[in-house]
């Protein structure tokens, strides 16, 4: 079983008192959390965001560690920005996408995050600070985390050109998507993001049905069959997405795709049940199908990933005490227990230095460093997800993240081309 040790029935809120008592004014190293706020007082938290982003267990720890109780709101994508747009009243901490900022940020809805309360700030990976890995840049077409990190001021409905102390979000999670197979439906090597368009896939495949996104999927598909060189997949123009929109509707008149999902749960199941074979897919989809014992990789393809992030951000409206427990429990998450939570979902966390001291090393080798399994690896329920001696679909952290193209975004040409998409949905 994964992490005993971090999920034990002692909290570290009691143990770091019991320790503080013992050893006075001995410091406490920077991964140990400290909270601030006690389970004598406890505050609630209303936190809004897709289902895919909420775990019982997170909150569950949370509460244990910090006396903060986290009440989910479970939207889906665009009701998060609708929310966010017209009732910021209505939550106390949102996680969003990057990709969103650029609808959300003129609203005035949001408030900047003082980096300065974020006690872990420069420890963040520089994928989402740099747009680096390792000190080598990755794909930055569509919305790269680092254009839009920062705001020019608490309250501004702009972002900064260089760095300040105001953050738009503070990165949750965030990964390299590409598409997932069946390996024992298909049969033979999977490549490429053209695949999902093979005649042999008909009426087997599937894409997702969320159209900021699903046209970076096609824009992929799009290059990958030689079609058409995108100058920026992630902001084109009005013939990029005409070119790009009567590709799929071809596609979809003859019969390619089996469904167009919405929903984590429905893309689980057209894998799970074989109605599908290749699909646009997220990691944690891959990791719930194979919890069921069903073969499903998420597959390398030789075009690169399509990147996305997403982070915590606080509406206008928040202050005093629910302001400081909001400040409070970003600093608990990214401090370790989620970011292995998360991890072992095939997410990548904010601080990874802090994540690792809640994995075992097996654990951080196979998730993390791309080698071989030394032990079965389980998933955060504890069920079995892979035997050992496996490796991580993709590789290693690095390899994984060097791999990304694009990232999700929002278009200049953004109404114009969901109304191109609604065309294609309805064909």
């Amino acid at each position: 079983m994964p992490n005993n040790k971090a999920v034990s029935g002692v909290s570290r809120r009691k143990l770091l008192k019991s320790a503080a008592m013992i050893a006075g004014a001995a410091a406490i190293p920077e991964v140990i959390y400290a909270p601030a706020i006690l389970a004598a007082e406890p505050i609630t938290l209303r936190y809004l965001s897709t289902a895919t982003n909420q775990a019982p267990a997170i909150a569950e720890q949370a509460f244990k560690d910090t006396g903060i109780k986290i009440e989910y709101v479970t939207v889906t994508t665009d009701d998060v920005t609708k929310r966010i747009v017209t009732q910021p009243d209505s939550f106390d901490l949102v996680d969003t996408e990057y990709f969103s900022l650029r609808n959300l940020v003129p609203s005035g809805n949001l408030k900047g995050m003082d980096a300065k309360k974020v006690k872990l700030f420069d420890k963040i990976t520089t994928v989402i600070t740099k747009g680096e890995v390792n000190g080598k840049k990755i794909g930055d077409q569509g919305t790269s985390p680092h254009k839009v990190l920062y705001l020019e001021g608490e309250h501004s409905k702009k972002f900064a050109k260089s760095p300040t102390e105001w953050l738009t979000l503070i990165p949750t999670t965030y990964n390299a998507d590409t598409l997932g197979i069946r390996p024992d439906l298909i049969g033979r090597p999977i490549t490429s993001w053209a695949e999902l368009v093979n005649p042999q896939f008909k009426g087997k495949a599937s894409i997702i049905n969320i159209p900021s996104i699903g046209i970076m999927d096609a824009a992929m598909v799009t290059e990958a069959l030689g079609i058409h060189k995108y100058g920026d997949k992630g902001n084109m123009t009005k013939a990029e997405i005409d070119l790009t929109i009567a590709n799929l509707i071809k596609y979809k008149k003859a019969g390619q795709f089996r469904a167009l999902w919405t929903d984590f749960n429905q893309s689980v199941n057209l894998m799970a049940s074989g109605e599908t074979e290749i699909q646009s897919m997220w990691s944690p989809a891959v990791t719930a199908v194979r919890l069921k014992g069903i073969p499903c990789v998420f597959q390398p393809l030789k075009e690169g990933a399509r990147g996305w992030a997403s982070g915590f951000a606080l509406p206008r409206t928040l202050t005093g005490k629910k302001l400081d427990a909001a400040y409070e429990f970003v600093n608990w998450f990214l401090s370790g227990w989620a970011g292995a939570y998360l991890n072992r979902q095939g997410y990548y966390s904010a601080v990874l230095e802090t994540a690792k001291t809640h994995m075992e090393p097996y654990e951080w080798a196979y998730w993390m460093e791309g080698k071989a399994a030394t032990q079965d690896i389980h998933g955060p329920d504890g069920g079995l997800l892979e035997k050992k001696g496996t490796v991580r679909d993709g590789g290693s952290y690095e390899t994984r993240m060097a791999a990304v193209a694009c990232w999700n975004s929002i278009m200049d040409e953004n109404e114009y081309m969901v109304k191109k998409w609604n065309e294609f949905v309805a064909a």
